[in-house]
């Protein structure tokens, strides 16, 4: 079972913020924020809502690599080259130390390959998910443990994801990553398919 975090969840517009509140209603240590990336008090990990080469020169990854410097965006680069061959694949998600106090790490996950639209897909939830696993990995394996986890809108910027889909998305992940299946057979694979790609009664993800 994975062990309990925190998640908070932060956008700078209220409409975003509400999305979440709402998608979100049922799930337990989830606090919404109203606030930019420069404002969030001291925490344990960040998940980039990143692209697969990790060039963070836009967006929240620009802010980001503000607070953290330039030298995480080379970090991160260079694990891309040699772990991933120079091309993160989303779905993906890996822990990196920042040696900031109060912020010691970062979880980059790409959303897309390239900035670009990603709506009707599943990409706000394949990365949402790939980010908890690696928290869930690390805490599996690590002395020093990820409690608080903030997520950014994932998919919202450059990916032109509605706010209500991209809350969605992020909370079926969630309620994934709370509940994991006990065995393994279509029928849950179907459930599970079924959570992701619709909203109710009406398919969302082509």
């Amino acid at each position: 079972m994975p062990l309990p975090i925190d998640i908070w969840l932060i956008h700078p517009e209220a409409e975003m913020c509400d999305a979440f509140r709402t998608r979100f209603a049922d799930l337990p240590c989830v606090t919404v924020i109203e606030t930019w990336f420069e404002d969030l008090p001291p925490h344990d990990c960040f998940v980039t809502a990143a692209n697969s080469f990790g060039i963070m020169n836009a967006g929240i990854d620009a802010a980001v690599v503000r607070f953290h410097g330039e030298n995480l965006m080379q970090r991160i680069q260079n694990r891309i080259l040699d772990e991933y061959l120079g091309e993160q694949p989303i779905g993906t998600a890996m822990i990196e130390p920042t040696g900031k106090v109060g912020y010691p790490f970062i979880a980059h996950a790409p959303t897309m390959r390239v900035p670009g639209s990603i709506q009707n897909t599943d990409k706000v939830y394949a990365a949402t998910w790939a980010s908890l696993l690696t928290v869930y990995r690390h805490n599996a394996s690590s002395d020093e443990k990820i409690n608080t986890v903030v997520f950014p809108a994932m998919g919202a910027g450059f990916g032109g994801v509605p706010y209500l889909e991209v809350a969605r998305q992020m909370a079926v992940a969630y309620q994934h990553y709370l509940e994991p299946p006990h065995r393994m057979d279509w029928e849950m694979v179907a459930d599970r398919n079924k959570a992701i790609t619709y909203d109710g009664s009406k398919q969302v993800v082509r």
